[in-house]
């Protein structure tokens, strides 16, 4: 998950950040089946929210490569 970004111009960090939100997306819905189940996974629910916090970690710096410094 640990990606390097800092060589990717606009347009494919615009795409990257697309297919990661679809991504995030996806398994925020895996994460609230498993939690309707009677007795979920627990382990996996774990893993699956362990993943997507990875995920939100990427997009924000993705995001934040997009947005340029500026000095107050």
């Amino acid at each position: 998950m640990d990606e390097d970004v800092a060589g990717l111009d606009e347009a494919e960090v615009r795409s990257r950040l697309a297919s990661l939100r679809v991504e995030h997306q996806d398994l925020d819905a895996a994460i609230g089946a498993l939690e309707t189940q009677p007795r979920p996974d627990q382990i996996q629910l774990a893993r699956l929210k362990k993943k997507k916090l990875a995920l939100r970690d990427l997009i924000t710096r993705l995001e934040d490569q997009l947005t340029p410094d500026i000095i107050a």
